[in-house]
Formats: C-alpha cells, sequence, structure tokens
C-alpha cells in the first residue's frame, strides 16, 4: 500500500507546532514521519529520543521528525528509502505557503498517496485575520484549499464563526480541543485482525463489512455523493470488475485494483457534521 501525506497547513501563530508536538506524543501505534519547517521549535521531550542524527530525530514509538531543509522530493526520498518506512508522513507548511502546492509536489511519487490537506486556524483571531489587508487573501486561500479545517483555542463554534467558516469555504471544520488528532488525521482503518483504537466521542466512526458486489461504473458516482459531513473514507470494494482499494480524503478520491475478498470500510467525521445513519443510508442505497 502505497504511504499517504498529509498537509499540515495554516497561518503563522495558529498553533501548528503545538499540534505537532501533540501527534507526537499520541498512543496511536502509528510509525509518523513529520516534515517540519522550524527543526528546533519542535520541543522534543528527550526521553522520547531514541536516536538522534543531523536533520532527522528518531522516537521510541517508532516516529520520525524531519528537518524540511532540502527540496521536498529529496526530503521525501530519504523518508522513503529509511529502514523504517512509516505509516503516514505529514508535512508542515510554512505559515505562508500554498498547501495545494506543497501536497502537488508529493504527488509526483509514485509510493505516496494524497492523505489530505489540513488546516489550522486560530479561532479567536480568524476574523481579524480575514479582515487584515496584508495577510487576509493568504487565510482564505488556505482555509478554501483544506479538506479538512481544525479550528484551534476554542471550546465550541459560535454562530459567528461557523458562519465565517461556511462563508469561507471551510468544507469541514472540526474543534481540536482535546480531541485525540491521529483519529481524524491519519488513515485508521481497521484491517483485518488488526487492533483499532476506541473512538473518539468528538468524532463520529462508520464501519462496513460485507460480500456485496458493487458495480464499478456506478462506484465512481458512489464515492462523489458521499455526505459532505464526512472527512475521510478508506478501505477495500468489491465491484463486477475485481476489488478496489479507495480513498476519499475532503475533496479527493482515489482507487485503485487490489486482491481482496471482501468489503471492509470505515469513514470519519467531525461530530455534528455527519452521522452513523447518515453514511449507512448513502452506503446502502441502490
Amino acid at each position: 500500500m502505497r504511504v499517504p501525506v498529509t498537509i499540515f497547513s495554516g497561518y503563522l501563530g495558529a498553533g501548528k507546532t503545538t499540534l505537532i508536538n501533540r501527534l507526537l506524543r499520541e498512543d496511536h501505534g502509528l510509525r509518523l514521519a513529520i516534515l517540519v519547517n522550524d527543526f528546533g521549535a519542535i520541543n522534543i521531550d528527550e526521553t522520547l529520543i531514541k536516536t538522534k542524527d543531523e536533520g532527522v530525530v528518531a522516537l521510541q514509538n517508532g516516529c520520525v521528525c524531519c528537518d524540511l531543509s532540502q527540496e521536498l522530493g529529496m526530503s521525501l526520498n530519504g523518508i522513503m528509502t529509511r529502514a523504517d518506512t512509516p505509516d503516514h508522513i505529514l508535512i508542515e507548511a510554512s505559515g505562508v505557503a500554498d498547501p495545494v502546492s506543497i501536497a502537488n509536489a508529493a504527488s509526483n511519487d509514485a509510493r505516496l498517496t494524497h492523505g489530505g490537506v489540513v488546516t489550522v486556524v486560530d479561532g479567536p483571531q480568524l476574523a481579524e485575520q480575514i479582515a487584515d489587508d496584508t495577510i487576509g487573501a493568504q487565510v482564505k486561500g488556505q482555509v478554501a484549499a483544506a479538506d479538512l479545517v481544525l479550528v484551534n483555542k476554542v471550546d465550541a463554534l459560535d454562530d459567528a464563526l461557523e458562519q465565517l467558516l461556511s462563508e469561507l469555504g471551510a468544507r469541514t471544520p472540526a474543534i481540536v480541543h482535546n480531541a485525540p488528532l491521529a483519529q481524524i488525521l491519519l488513515d485508521m482503518v481497521p484491517l483485518p485482525r488488526q487492533k483499532t483504537p476506541t473512538p473518539h466521542p468528538a468524532y463520529v466512526t462508520w464501519r462496513h463489512q460485507s460480500d456485496r458486489v458493487f458495480d464499478r461504473m456506478a462506484l465512481g458516482e458512489k464515492l462523489a455523493s458521499r455526505p459532505k459531513g464526512m472527512y475521510r473514507l478508506k478501505g477495500f470494494v468489491l465491484t463486477n470488475r475485481g476489488a478496489y482499494e479507495v480513498h476519499a480524503v475532503g475533496r479527493n478520491v482515489e482507487a485503485k485494483r487490489v486482491e481482496a475478498t471482501e468489503n471492509l470500510l470505515v469513514a470519519l467525521g467531525p461530530k455534528g457534521r455527519v452521522t452513523t445513519e447518515e453514511i449507512e443510508s448513502w452506503w446502502t442505497a441502490e
């Protein structure tokens, strides 16, 4: 399977580095490779470090934190040629970078697959930033490009903030708060015989397992009509033209031929944006 690459975007001060530190410490059981712009800003607890080489810190939990000082393609190739190939790659975009350009550059490697663009916004400051003539267009672009918008520094979305996010085209806004990041940012699909973490109540999780055979031509239309609040879908689907591994992250959909003997799917979305009943109704509809 190809390794998903998620782009972590957000304007300066939104809290990306703090969330990356949280992600490195979470008990998600994944080998993560995280490419960061400011290596010194990632304040990693020395007790978590296994080895430290120039530009690369390997942690006891199997994760790797890398300095994004080289050209992106070279950095990604360096990660993919390591003996401990990661389960997921996260790229921290600089505060003024275009996340779409980074995602497009990462897609040039056949070993990788699109894992979504996630934009972090400073909830209390967002309206002021949007109104700023200097940075407003930059912040708007980062929000519009996102498959998932993580609203930081607030406990809940008030009506004004929710309306603003809607006007900016935020597809799936979610509150960061204390919810585990890995469950919504990363591919957490329970393949057979794998242990799956218990979903956090901030997220809605839907699982499907069956031997139904779908029409291949209709599969694309079904995936395109998925519920708007469903952020991520991943798994295997049987069709009359063979089995497919499918990934749907935000606006992006990918499907490729694989060997599989059953349908096995998991979908995930922020609570309040989508329900398990809505996803089930969508998927089981003829």
